[in-house]
This record gives C-alpha cells, sequence and structure tokens, in this order.
C-alpha cells in the first residue's frame, strides 16, 4: 500500500489510450526523418543507391549480405518514407523488383551525412582537450 502523501501519478482512464512512449512496444512517430536512415541496413541500402541509377532485389541483398525477409521490411521503410522508389515487373517471365533512390532520399541522406559530419567534429573536439 502507497504512503498516505505520497505523489502518484494520474491513472489514464479506460477508454484513453497512453502516450506512445509509455506503451510496451509502440512506434514512435515523432521521430527526425534520419532516424528512419539510421539504421544500419537502410543506411546501406540509401548508401548503395546513391551510387548508382538503380539496383535490383537481388543485387541488394547481395551487396548487403542480408535475407530476403530483411531486406524487404527495411525496403518497405524507406518505400514509406519515400526515399526509395519500387518498380516490379518481368524479365522473361522471372519476377524483377528494382530500387532507385528519390530525390528525397538523395536529400535525407545528405542531410543524415551532414548532421554526422558534425557530431564527429564535435566528439573530436571533446577529445582533444
Amino acid at each position: 500500500m502507497a504512503e498516505a502523501g505520497a505523489a502518484r501519478r494520474p491513472r489514464a482512464k479506460p477508454h484513453e489510450a497512453a502516450p506512445a512512449e509509455r506503451r510496451p512496444g509502440a512506434r514512435r512517430t515523432d521521430l527526425a526523418p534520419e532516424s528512419v536512415i539510421h539504421h544500419r541496413l537502410r543506411l546501406g541500402i540509401v548508401s548503395a543507391l546513391a551510387a548508382t541509377d538503380s539496383l535490383t532485389f537481388n543485387e541488394l541483398k547481395a551487396l548487403l549480405k542480408t535475407t530476403d525477409g530483411n531486406l524487404s521490411v527495411h525496403a518497405r521503410k524507406l518505400e514509406d518514407a519515400r526515399y526509395v522508389a519500387c518498380t516490379k515487373g518481368f524479365e522473361g517471365r522471372r519476377p524483377k523488383t528494382e530500387y532507385r533512390l528519390t530525390p528525397a532520399g538523395r536529400l535525407a541522406l545528405e542531410r543524415y551525412l551532414n548532421h554526422m559530419e558534425a557530431l564527429i567534429r564535435a566528439t573530436r573536439h571533446t577529445l582533444a582537450r
């Protein structure tokens, strides 16, 4: 039992959802755009696509040494953010999925790299003391 006079957090009413930050497993939607790119595999996808016009699903999978499922999930997140465009078609009778970096994706990658470079400079400055 709580002590008398102890501060208590107000309880959420049963019909009100708790804020996303407090719900276990909840996804945050207020993250910076660069956070979409920050994941290792997503950064690999946008970096690889920045270096060429387009890559197929199989080329990306081999380049990043990942599984079909992992690549699909992370490519979809980049598509949802409109950083990557996906074109599905056929080459003969075989399905072919091709990805390219969008102008928004190129801009997001540039912002991300600028942010990381500034972070590195600031960190190096503190180490020089």
